[in-house]
């Protein structure tokens, strides 16, 4: 194999369009208005403003509110394969290897991203923070995601793009309740197609914490990743290729009341 004949591109490309099918940070996260190097920016608009008509009209500037962000999170991966050549022209040697590496990254920055929505909820949009709520009956876990949209509506939060996201033991529950789908069309990004509790869009994903429900509108947090590295090289302990990349990753909550959590216990009875 000559490492010069490595496609960073091609594995570049395998590796986040494999990320993208199944990560939902991607999907409940707003993508930042630029990048320049580390720093990433998103830019949150400020309130419109309506005024009394009295023959003439005063001109308001529409202002932005630059949220600053760096690259705080690094993950790097390394392996080995025989042949890094052979492995780009084998489609399913790559895409096995981009799958499962896209998997674990994925899993890995949806379970950093909820969490950085929970750390930065609204507090009065987390009633159960301090008493979690039982689930004593199955009709609970349904009722429980109406009142979450009812806080983002108490906030104002737009009807369009909001997300309940959950893992699959709620969901058991959910498809219990006459009120919710019976045999729910799940896609790869954990989306539950054409099933909606209280206009919220419910995504499965085991990467929430345990006991815990999100509730976000997409411009709640921003989020952004990328691959800074990615190389190929001749193994010296091995007869072997070796395939490096690191990703760095981040993300910021940009609006408080457009997330309400739910902290929930499940006790049927």
């Amino acid at each position: 194999m000559a490492v010069a004949n490595f496609k960073k591109t091609l594995w570049e490309g395998a590796l986040l369009a494999n990320f993208h099918s199944v990560s939902i940070a991607d999907v409940i996260t707003t993508k930042p208005s630029s990048t320049d190097g580390e720093k990433i920016i998103f830019n949150r608009v400020g309130a419109g403003t309506l005024k009394d008509y009295t023959g003439s009209i005063a001109w308001d500037e529409i202002t932005t509110t630059p949220v600053e962000m760096t690259f705080g999170q690094k993950k790097y991966f390394a392996f080995s394969l025989d042949d890094v050549d052979k492995a780009q022209l084998v489609a399913d040697v790559m895409t096995a290897t981009t799958k499962e590496h896209s998997a674990v990254l994925s899993e890995t920055i949806d379970g950093y991203v909820l969490g950085k929505a929970i750390a930065g909820v609204k507090t009065a949009n987390y009633p159960t923070k301090t008493t979690a709520k039982s689930i004593t009956k199955v009709t609970d876990a349904y009722d429980s995601i109406v009142d979450l949209g009812t806080l983002l509506g108490k906030s104002k939060v737009p009807m369009t793009d909001r997300y309940a996201v959950i893992n699959n033991d709620y969901l058991n529950l959910l498809q219990k309740d006459d009120r919710f789908t019976r045999n729910p069309e799940v896609l790869a990004n954990g989306i539950v197609n054409n099933a909606k509790i209280n206009g919220m869009t419910i995504i499965i994903s085991e990467e929430v914490p345990t006991g815990k429900v999100v509730a976000l509108h997409k411009s709640a947090t921003g989020y952004a990743k990328q691959i800074s590295e990615l190389e190929a090289m001749r193994l010296q302990t091995a007869f072997a290729d070796g395939v490096r990349g690191l990703t760095v990753y981040d993300s910021v909550v940009l609006r408080p009341e457009a997330i309400a959590v739910l902290n929930y216990t499940i006790a049927l009875v």
